[in-house]
């Protein structure tokens, strides 16, 4: 029998979804990098070089505390569901529920780690940590699930974007990111820790319902290819 292929007509989209495997690669990055921040605060404790990364974003000067306290809003659980919405204005489906998977799966996982892993906040850990505005002090720092989520989202929408806009969501994560440490409520590995977990969120999202990737028919007539094939 012959195997056809159909060319896009002109000017009509063809939508493809793939599988792809750098989601894969990425979850076991994600996955390691994770792991290796995890055995290292596992008891606690913060290390001395941790404590001097630390030490230099969060005593930079307060002239920075009003910007971040607003920065690291873009982290907070509601923009998993408002990036679901603007991806289904635009019909892209799968991106709305890779959203929500996303979100869903940062609730999960950062309570799974929380019952492994109980390292307190940068206040209460780390001598003369600043806390500013209405961080909290107390509470389980390991991992920054601000971190997890605007990470896990970066990895399903940077392929629907194009040029540089693929930049902004990791512009966004760093910036969270930085906030976070800044503010007094996360050390270094926590942030770190963070990444690699929604690495591994965002990943798995991918590789669940897939990426979609639209293609336009050429000017030329739509074209049937016959590879015959040998019986």
């Amino acid at each position: 029998m012959a195997e056809t292929h159909v060319d896009p007509a002109p000017g009509h989209e063809r939508v493809t979804v793939e599988r792809r495997s750098i989601d894969w690669i990425v979850c076991a990055v994600g996955l390691g990098v994770f792991l290796i921040c995890a055995l290292i605060v596992h008891n606690g404790t913060t290390s001395s070089l941790e404590q001097k990364v630390f030490h230099w974003i969060n005593g930079l000067p307060d002239i920075l505390s009003s910007p971040m306290k607003l920065a690291q809003f873009l982290g907070v659980l509601a923009v998993g569901p408002i990036v679901a919405v603007g991806a289904a204005v635009f019909r892209r489906w799968r991106l709305a529920l890779a959203a929500i998977l996303v979100t869903v799966g940062k609730l999960a996982a950062e309570r799974i780690v929380w019952h492994f892993i109980q390292r307190s906040r940068p206040g209460t850990t780390i001598p003369d940590a600043i806390v500013r505005g209405n961080t909290p002090t107390t509470g389980v720092a390991f991992v920054s699930g601000h971190v997890v989520l605007v990470t896990g989202l970066a990895l399903v929408l940077t392929p629907y974007l194009r040029g540089r806009w693929k930049v902004l969501p990791w512009a966004v994560l760093a910036l969270v990111g930085f906030a976070r440490i800044y503010l007094g409520a996360h050390a270094p590995l926590d942030v770190l820790g963070g990444v690699g977990l929604g690495l591994v969120v965002g990943g798995a999202a991918n590789l669940i319902v897939g990426v979609e990737r639209k293609e336009m028919g050429s000017d030329q007539p739509a074209m049937v290819v016959e590879h015959p094939t040998v019986s």
